[in-house]
């Protein structure tokens, strides 16, 4: 089994590219008994939406004031 460490660097590396299968294994049997790095993958997660938004931001999106 890996250590949370490990499993988090995997998270942020499929950020960038597609895991093996072995690292995906890992990573899901993991995430199914660990209480922290789920949490972990749940916040890289909303990161990456944020950032998507704030990429397709425009000034036509902003409220008026």
């Amino acid at each position: 089994m890996r250590h949370c460490k490990e499993v988090t660097a995997l998270v942020i590396a499929r950020e960038d590219r597609d895991l093996p299968v072995l690292e995906r294994a890992a990573l899901r049997v993991h995430m199914a008994m660990c209480k922290a790095c789920p949490n972990f993958e749940r916040q890289v997660l909303t990161m990456r939406n944020a950032m998507r938004q704030w990429r397709h931001y425009s000034e036509e999106d902003a409220p008026s004031s």
